[in-house]
C-alpha cells in the first residue's frame, strides 16, 4: 500500500511538473515567435487536452489497482477468520468429547457439529479453488444432463437448520420436481449453495430464507429470497466482482470472502444464464436466475 501511494504522490508531481513546463516553453516560444500565438495555443491546447486525458486514464487505473490490493488484503484477512473459527470449533468440540465423560446422545450432537464446521470449510475452499481455475481459465466445465431439482434439494437439506426455539426451519423451498438440465454439476452445485449460503448470512437470526425452482414457458428459473439488510442501488452492479462485499470494511459484521457471487456470474455465463438481483418486499433482496 505505501509503494501506491508512493506512485500517486510520483505521478502527480511529474503531472504538474510537465505542465509547468509546458506553460513556460509556451511562453518563450510566444515571446521568440509573436506572431505565432494561435498556432502556439492551438497545438499547445491540443497537447494538453491529450496529456490530461492520459493522466485520467493512468489515475484511473492506478486507483482500480489500489481499490484491488485493499480488496486483496480483505480478502486474505476474512479467509484467515474463516479458517480459524470454524478450526476453533471443531477443536474444541473434539477436545471436550476426549475429556468429559458424555453421552452418547451429547457425543453424537458434538459431531454432527463438527461436520458442518467441516462442510463449511470444504464450500470455502472449493470456492477458492474454482475462482483461482476460473481466473487462469484451466476450467473446461464438463456439461452432463442431470436433474437439477434433485440437485436444489440436496443442497437445501444439507444447509437447512432449526432455530428459534429449535423449531423454525430457516429455508422455506419449493422446487418443481424433474426439473432437468445440461450443465456442469460441480460448478452449479456451487451457484446453487453460495446464493443460498449468501442468503443465510445477509438475514437475520430469525428470518426465513426462501428457494424457488420452477419452469415457465420453456427456461428454468431459480429464485433465492431473503429479508435481510437488502442491496443498496448503487451497488447491485458491483455484487457480482471479485472480492467485492457490500458495506464498509470497517462497519461489516457479516462473515465471507467475496468469492461467492464472483462464481455465481462466471458460471452462469458458461451455461448461458442469467442472474439478476431485485428488492425483497418489505426488506431484503431475490436472486433471480433464468436458464434459456
Amino acid at each position: 500500500m505505501n509503494n501506491l501511494k508512493r506512485s500517486f504522490v510520483i505521478f502527480y508531481a511529474l503531472i504538474i511538473y510537465a505542465l509547468a513546463e509546458l506553460v513556460w516553453w509556451g511562453y518563450l516560444l510566444v515571446k521568440m515567435m509573436p506572431s505565432s500565438l494561435a498556432m502556439i495555443l492551438g497545438e499547445g491546447s491540443i497537447f494538453i487536452v491529450v496529456f490530461l486525458a492520459g493522466a485520467y486514464s493512468l489515475h484511473k487505473s492506478i486507483n482500480q489497482e489500489r481499490k484491488l490490493q485493499e480488496q486483496k488484503k480483505n480478502f486474505l484477512l476474512s479467509v484467515t477468520h474463516e479458517l480459524k473459527s470454524p478450526l476453533a470449533s471443531i477443536k474444541i468440540l473434539l477436545q471436550t468429547i476426549q475429556k468429559r465423560d458424555l453421552s452418547k446422545e451429547q457425543v453424537l450432537n458434538f459431531i454432527n457439529k463438527s461436520l458442518m464446521d467441516i462442510e463449511r470449510l470444504d464450500d470455502m475452499v472449493e470456492n477458492m479453488l474454482l475462482a483461482s481455475k476460473i481466473d487462469n481459465q484451466s476450467y473446461t466445465f464438463p456439461k452432463d444432463k442431470f436433474s437439477l431439482s434433485v440437485l436444489v434439494d440436496s443442497i437445501v437439506n444439507r444447509l437447512q437448520i432449526t432455530k428459534c426455539e429449535g423449531t423454525q426451519q430457516i429455508i422455506d423451498a419449493e422446487i418443481e420436481p424433474k426439473i432437468e438440465i445440461t450443465g456442469d454439476k460441480f460448478a452449479l452445485t456451487s451457484v446453487v449453495t453460495n446464493l443460498i449460503e449468501n442468503a443465510i448470512k445477509y438475514s437475520g437470526p430469525c428470518e426465513t430464507v426462501g428457494v424457488k425452482l420452477f419452469s415457465k414457458e420453456g427456461r428454468i428459473f431459480l429464485e433465492v429470497a431473503d429479508h435481510g439488510i437488502g442491496i443498496a442501488d448503487q451497488e447491485k452492479s458491483r455484487i457480482f466482482d471479485k472480492f467485492y462485499r457490500v458495506g464498509s470494511e470497517d462497519t461489516r459484521n457479516t462473515k465471507g470472502t467475496g468469492l461467492g457471487l464472483y462464481i455465481v456470474k462466471e458460471v452462469l455465463d458458461k451455461h448461458q444464464a442469467s442472474i439478476k438481483v431485485k428488492d425483497n418486499r418489505p426488506v431484503g433482496s431475490i436472486f433471480e436466475v433464468v436458464f434459456d
